[in-house]
C-alpha cells in the first residue's frame, strides 16, 4: 500500500476523531450558554452540520442534471443512520431517549418518510414538492428550537466559567466562542471523511475489490460519516441527546433540507424511479417506523436493539449486493427475510412496545388521572 495513501487514511481517521470531540464539546456548551437543551442542539446545529456533505453531494448533483443520485444519497443515508451509526452507538452505549424525542421527533421522522413516498409517487420531485419540502424544513426547525426554549437546559458540569478581572487572566466563554468551536468540528469532520473516503477506495481498489462493493459499503456511508464519529462520541462523553438527536434530526433534514433543495435547483426536477419506489423508499420508511417500539421500550434504546439494528444493516447490504449480481440465491433469501426474520423482529418488538404501554397506563390508573 503507497504509503501517501496510509497516511491520508490514517490523518482522515484523526480528523474525523479531533473534529468529533471539537463539535460535541461545543455543541453541549452552546446548549447551556443559550439555555437549550442538548437534544435540540443535536437536532438543529449538529444535524445541519454533519448533513453538510449530503447537502453538498445533493445540490451539486441535482444542479448537474443528476438528479437520481441526489435521491439515492438521500435513501441509503437515511438507513445508514438508523440501522448502523444508531446501532453502533447504542451497542457501546444503551441510549436513554428524551420524551420530546419519542413523542415528537421520532414521530416526525416517520411521518416525512411516508411523506417522501406520497409526493414521489408521480415519478418526480418538482418545484411544488421542492417548496413544500423546504416549507417543511423551516417549520420544523423553527419549531425545534422554540421547543427547546422553553426548557431549561442544565449547565454540563465540565463547563469551566471564566471572567475577566483583575489577576484572571481567564475569560468568559461566550456563545459565539462555542458556535466557532461547533463550525471549527464541522469543518475538521467533513475534510478527515473526504480524506478518508478518497483513501479507503484507493486501499479497496489496490485489495483487488470490485467497483459494486466499494460503491456499496465506501461511497454509500462516505456522506454519513460525520453523523458516525460525532454520534458515537456524543454517547461516549456521556451526551446521549447529541447523539441521538443528530441521528434522528439528520433524517429529517435530509428529506426535507437536502431533497427539497435539490429538487428546487434541479433544471428537471428529481426522477424517481420505479425500483426506488417498489424497494428503496419503502426500507427507509420502514427503517423509520422501527426506531418507534425501539424508543418506547422504557424510553432508551438497548445493547441488544442496537445488534438488531446493526445486523439489519448487513443483512440490507446482503441483499443490495445478490441483487446487483443477479445471484441465484436472491429469491430464496428474500423469501426468508419477508416471511422468517421480519414478522419474528416485527412481533418481538410489538409485543415490547405492548408491555410497555400497558405499563404507562397502570401508572395512569394508579395516580388517578
Amino acid at each position: 500500500m503507497d504509503s501517501l495513501i496510509a497516511i491520508q487514511f490514517a490523518a482522515g481517521i484523526a480528523l474525523l476523531i479531533a473534529g468529533a470531540e471539537i463539535l460535541v464539546r461545543g455543541a453541549s456548551r452552546l446548549a447551556a450558554a443559550l439555555g437549550m437543551t442538548p437534544l435540540v442542539i443535536g437536532i438543529t446545529v449538529v444535524a445541519f452540520g454533519t448533513s453538510a456533505p449530503e447537502f453538498t453531494v445533493g445540490v451539486l448533483s441535482a444542479r448537474s442534471g443528476h438528479g437520481d443520485i441526489a435521491l439515492g444519497n438521500v435513501l441509503g443515508s437515511n438507513i445508514f443512520n438508523v440501522l448502523f451509526i444508531l446501532g453502533l452507538s447504542a451497542l457501546i452505549v444503551p441510549h436513554r431517549v428524551a420524551r420530546q424525542l419519542v413523542y415528537w421527533d421520532v414521530p416526525v421522522m416517520i411521518g416525512v418518510s411516508g411523506l417522501l413516498y406520497v409526493l414521489a409517487a408521480n415519478g418526480k420531485l418538482g418545484r411544488l414538492e421542492a417548496l413544500l419540502l423546504l416549507a417543511g424544513c423551516l417549520l420544523y426547525t423553527a419549531w425545534s428550537i422554540r421547543q427547546g426554549r422553553r426548557e431549561e437546559s442544565p449547565v454540563p458540569k465540565d463547563i469551566p466559567v471564566r471572567s475577566k478581572g483583575v489577576g484572571n487572566k481567564g475569560y468568559r466563554e461566550t456563545p459565539a466562542f462555542h458556535g466557532l468551536l461547533v463550525l471549527g468540528g464541522l469543518a475538521l469532520l467533513v475534510l478527515g471523511a473526504r480524506w478518508l473516503v478518497s483513501a479507503s477506495e484507493s486501499i479497496a481498489r489496490a485489495a483487488g475489490l470490485s467497483e459494486l462493493i466499494i460503491g456499496l459499503t465506501i461511497v454509500a456511508a462516505g456522506t454519513s460519516l460525520p453523523e458516525v464519529a460525532a454520534s458515537i462520541v456524543a454517547a461516549v462523553r456521556g451526551e446521549r441527546d447529541i447523539a441521538v438527536g443528530n441521528i434522528v434530526g439528520s433524517n429529517i433534514l435530509n428529506i426535507l433540507g437536502v431533497l427539497g433543495l435539490s429538487a428546487a435547483v434541479s433544471p428537471a426536477g428529481i426522477p424517481v424511479t420505479s425500483a426506488a419506489l417498489a424497494f428503496d423508499i419503502p426500507v427507509m420508511f420502514a427503517v423509520a417506523l422501527v426506531c418507534l417500539p425501539i424508543v418506547l421500550t422504557r424510553h432508551r434504546v438497548a445493547r441488544w436493539e442496537g445488534a438488531l439494528l446493526l445486523s439489519y444493516y448487513a443483512a440490507y447490504i446482503l441483499y443490495l449486493m445478490l441483487d446487483a449480481k443477479g445471484h441465484d440465491t436472491l429469491p430464496q433469501y428474500s423469501e426468508t427475510m419477508l416471511c422468517f426474520v421480519l414478522p419474528v423482529t416485527a412481533v418481538a418488538l410489538s409485543t415490547v412496545a405492548a408491555n410497555q404501554l400497558r405499563r404507562i397506563l397502570g401508572l395512569v390508573r394508579r395516580s388517578g388521572l
